[in-house]
């Protein structure tokens, strides 16, 4: 229950977060802040007013954004695990994001050598294959 409802707070106040109207409201707060600098004279206060806002909102604001980021990434984990499981895709593609980032380096040089070989491949095949047009072209000519 606890996580359905931090998972609804995390996910509302990360959309809100995102928006114009909320940027906004920001910059007019820290306008209103700078304005009333010269009434509080600009004093240590008035400087620990915004210092310690700032503070608990970004404090606050990096669990929600992580969570919900979090949640998104295992999302479209599982979606690509189950494209990959429904499709002639390698499973052992399944579940790499578990991997140290050193391991998911060489299987990514790994996939990269293999799509320049394939290319490769496809390249020297339309090569061939013009050639043969062009030869057998030649011969109805003749």
């Amino acid at each position: 229950m606890i996580e359905k409802f931090f998972t609804e707070v995390a996910n509302r106040v990360a959309h809100l977060a995102g928006m114009p109207p909320t940027f906004a409201i920001c910059v007019l707060i820290v306008l209103v802040w700078a304005g009333i600098g010269p009434f509080f004279g600009f004093s240590d206060t008035w400087q620990l007013v915004i210092n310690t806002g700032t503070t608990i909102v970004t404090f606050l604001m990096v669990f929600l954004i992580q969570n919900t980021q979090n949640r998104d990434s295992a999302a479209i984990q599982t979606k690509l695990d189950e494209l990959i499981r429904v499709s002639r895709a390698h499973n052992t593609f399944i579940g790499i994001e578990h991997l140290t980032e050193s391991e998911v380096e060489e299987i990514r040089d790994k996939c990269e050598r293999a799509a320049k070989r394939h290319d490769r491949e496809v390249a020297e095949a339309a090569v061939k294959k013009a050639a043969a047009q062009k030869h057998g072209s030649k011969k109805h000519a003749a």
